[in-house]
């Protein structure tokens, strides 16, 4: 008899990352969060954040001083 089991799927950053962007937008269904949260290693999560947070600040800054400067 064999038995199923719910694996799962490996830590990956690229999982990390579209569990991240989702954040960020604030839309996430609750299948797939369960699923983010089985799959996604805490440091990747934690690295991927910081890295996602200071491209949305620098992109904000960018686009200030581009609005500013025109």
């Amino acid at each position: 008899m064999s038995v199923m089991l719910d694996r799962a799927p490996k830590p990956s950053v690229w999982r990390t990352i579209k569990a991240v962007a989702w954040s960020f937008v604030g839309l996430r269904g609750r299948q797939g969060y369960e699923q983010d949260i089985r799959s996604i290693n805490p440091l990747h999560l934690v690295l991927v954040g910081l890295i996602g947070v200071f491209v949305f600040v620098g992109g904000l800054i960018i686009l200030v001083n581009w609005i500013v400067t025109t």
